[in-house]
């Protein structure tokens, strides 16, 4: 088999598992459903793998190949095919995403047991893994903006999957209206794509890009600046990020999926896929890099104050994000992707954990309620140390070696770009710092009563289900959270799911060491050697210096957190006092929902009103009355004239030919 064949079996798989799930959901047990949704997915995985060895049985110049099903639109010089594009970029995020995914499907098949809406989560899972592979495989702009509407569909379905919450059912529509807002950026960028180079295919595109545009030409500059609308609406990027936090509302096995797989990683591997726009639109380029590092610091800063321990990691996914979009922006390419795949092992790791103790929390999120699950639930407090270190970037974990090799690519860049590496470090510490902060609020110290009752009996704390955002009370009939719980330590499928992650967090940065291997770079190379920011590579001496700093800022900011939250629990409360204003400003999120309000939604629904009011009635409505009285005056007059007298259609006929006799001396004089 062809690299393609095996694609488009990675397709197949997850949409055949939506669709059986969906259709047999009154002939069939949860079991069934489970079964199916994560085998579905594991065998996108095994077909993934199938690619990766087609593709590295070849040379590394010849790893890119079209293929396309039929021709799906055929208009003058139109042409879009259902087709795929197969190279190592496109692999690597197959594996990627069906990977982890699969370990959140075998992680959901514990934690989702008691749920009445089984059979509809697992559809909808597997139609989001297979809307994100459609991303990722697309061999063309339409079929991307296909698949990224897909991936906004499901997204939406999943973060509302508990439809009877109100809180879930905004987060859903919010989510997926500012996705729209994006779509709209990459709708319009390949529409000015197809302008100027009549083509929607990928290797069409960027083979004539750099012969029609020139370096930071307004054309190519706009088409990057939409697309950069598009990849920060879908990862969460400054102003777009509003809605990740709220995605929380949906179940934990989601949650991982969007942060750590699939949704938010789309805007960075759109810009790692059109780097060669980026280079002919450099303007466009920092831009982006930018705003990366303004969502790194502005998301660290509020996960610092955050008091919802899955906001709290949702807030880290953006800044991490926030890492790799400066990667892939600034050229660091390979850097960025790695660290796009580490970060998915410890991320969904890290909301794996928090689920598990959630769960043993009677679905109670706030960290001023959690102590002493290190000994309430040891697996899950390892599990949860392990992603923490990777987050920090302790030194050895994957964490450590992906980021940093990120700001070690900024310094040897240079110039205006050493601000990613000063900022970059800065956003490091913070990092280690709200990830620990997290670890030593909830897993030492004096037991609560949830983890003691846990380590009394062996039971789950169940108190009346309540919504963890408002704190109304709730059923546990469909559209709700399920009745039982389920955590680490009693269910299977969940332990293996996090074990395999907690040694992927740990060791999977080893692949890729300054001077020892270099496995993603070689393996991504084909991909952006095109570019001339790929032959910048910091030195093995200089990358091994980045990597001091780091581990020692690592270790600075696990020190701080250590400090203030265990040898000194005062210094927090001290701090919220002297600092109130600080705490308040960041603990409202910098008041970007506030100040979007103001801007936009107000705005929008004034003209939405004064278009009801004003413009529809008076306007809209009397033009067509107007039409319509008009009509009616016209045919009385008809209908005054036809009245049977053989007299007044000859007079009639008779003015008639005077004016046409009129009509001719005029136009003749």
């Amino acid at each position: 088999m062809t690299a393609t064949s095996w694609a488009w079996l990675v397709l197949l798989f997850p949409l055949l598992g939506s669709i059986t799930i969906a259709l047999s959901y009154r002939l069939t047990s949860w079991r069934f459903a489970g079964i199916v949704g994560t085998a579905a997915i594991a065998l996108a995985f095994i077909c993934g793998i199938g690619a990766l060895i087609c593709l590295l049985g070849e040379d590394p110049e010849a790893r890119h190949h079209a293929s396309s099903l039929w021709e799906y639109a055929s208009v003058a010089s139109l042409q879009i095919k259902l087709g795929i594009y197969v190279d190592p970029l496109s692999v690597f995020m197959v594996l990627i995403v069906s990977g982890v995914s699969t370990l959140i499907h075998v992680y959901s098949f514990g934690y989702m047991q008691s749920d009445e809406g089984y059979h509809r989560f697992f559809s909808y899972l597997n139609f989001f893994v297979f809307s994100m592979l459609l991303l990722v495989l697309a061999g063309n702009f339409v079929l991307l903006i296909v698949g990224w509407a897909f991936v906004g569909f499901a997204s939406y379905a999943l973060i509302s999957f508990w439809y009877r919450r109100t809180t879930a059912t905004r987060a859903g529509m919010k989510a997926f209206v500012i996705n729209v807002v994006g779509d709209i950026g990459l709708v319009l960028a390949a529409f000015l794509i197809f302008q100027q180079l009549h083509t929607f295919d990928y290797t069409e595109v960027f083979a004539k890009a750099p012969q029609v545009f020139h370096t930071n030409q307004w054309t190519v500059t706009a088409i990057c600046l939409l697309l950069l609308v598009g990849a920060f609406a879908k990862s969460a990027q400054l102003p777009f990020h509003t809605w990740l936090p709220d995605a929380m509302e949906g179940p934990t096995p989601v949650s991982s999926l969007i942060h750590a797989a699939t949704m938010v990683t789309a805007g960075v591997y759109l810009i790692a896929r059109t780097h060669v726009l980026f280079v002919l639109a450099p303007t466009a380029a920092d831009i982006a890099a930018f705003v990366g590092l303004a969502t790194l610091l502005v998301a660290a800063s509020i996960a610092l104050v955050m008091t919802d321990l899955k906001r709290a990691i949702a807030y880290s996914t953006m800044s991490q994000i926030g890492y790799m979009v400066v990667g892939v922006s600034i050229g660091a390419y390979s850097a960025g992707m790695f660290h796009l795949m580490t970060h998915a092992f410890f991320k969904a790791l890290l909301f794996m954990a928090a689920g598990s103790i959630i769960s043993a929390m009677a679905n109670n999120q706030n960290i001023d309620d959690m102590r002493g699950f290190g000994k309430a639930m040891r697996f899950t407090s390892i599990a949860m140390l392990c992603g923490s270190l990777a987050l920090a970037a302790f030194p050895g974990t994957s964490g450590f070696f992906s980021k940093d090799e990120i700001l070690a690519y900024a310094t040897q860049r240079g110039g205006m770009y050493l601000i990613f590496t000063v900022l970059g470090y800065a956003g490091a510490l913070l990092t280690a710092v709200y990830t620990f902060r997290l670890v030593f609020r909830v897993l030492p110290g004096r037991p609560c009563k949830e983890a003691q009752e846990l380590i009394d009996t062996g039971h789950l704390a169940h108190e009346p289900p309540r919504n963890p955002a408002s704190g109304e009370e709730e059923d546990t009939d469909v559209g709700f959270p399920g009745a039982e719980h389920h955590i680490a330590e009693q269910a299977p499928s969940m332990k293996w799911a996090m074990a395999v992650l907690s040694f992927l967090a740990l060791f999977a940065g080893l692949v890729q060491v300054p001077g020892l291997d270099h496995m993603v770079t070689n393996f991504l190379a084909p991909v952006f050697a095109d570019s001339p920011l790929a032959a910048i590579e910091p030195s093995t001496g200089a990358s091994w210096v980045g990597l001091l700093i780091g581990a020692a800022i690592s270790v600075a900011g696990i020190g701080i957190a250590y400090w203030a939250y265990v040898l000194r629990p005062e210094v927090p409360g001290k701090l919220i006092e002297r600092f109130g204003w600080l705490h308040t400003f960041l603990y409202n999120k910098w008041y970007f929902d506030e100040l979007i309000d103001v801007l936009v939604v107000r705005p929008a629904l004034a003209i939405g009103r004064f278009a009801n009011r004003t413009f529809e009635r008076f306007v809209v409505d009397g033009l067509v009355t107007g039409t319509g009285e008009t009509v009616r005056e016209a045919g009385s007059v008809v209908r005054a004239v036809q009245n049977g007298l053989v007299r007044t259609y000859a007079l009639l006929l008779l003015v008639g030919f005077a004016a046409l006799a009129l009509y001719f001396l005029i136009s003749s004089s």
